[in-house]
């Protein structure tokens, strides 16, 4: 079993962690072959050990721009926004 140390030097945080292993996990199930041996039957859990043991490898993409729709510009955007900054 990997601690939580182990879990934050691989990844930066639990949550992509959990993202990670389920996209893995998905790919598992959907017929892709392990990259561990398997000490259990469940995607998930072999999912999680591919990603601690670097077997996987997973980068941050891109990263995302705001683009306006319709022509608008990002100003007239936000200055259409309601009290919650949503437009």
């Amino acid at each position: 079993m990997h601690s939580m140390d182990e879990i934050e030097s691989r990844v930066d945080s639990k949550f992509r962690f959990v993202l990670l292993s389920a996209t893995r996990a998905e790919q598992l199930m959907r017929g892709a072959k392990p990259r561990v041996g398997l000490r259990s039957t469940k995607v998930a859990r072999v999912a999680m050990e591919e990603l601690l043991d670097g077997c996987v490898e997973w980068s941050y993409g891109p990263p995302p721009q705001a683009e306006a729709q319709d022509g608008e510009s990002l100003a007239s955007l936000s200055e259409n926004a309601g009290p919650s900054g949503v437009a």
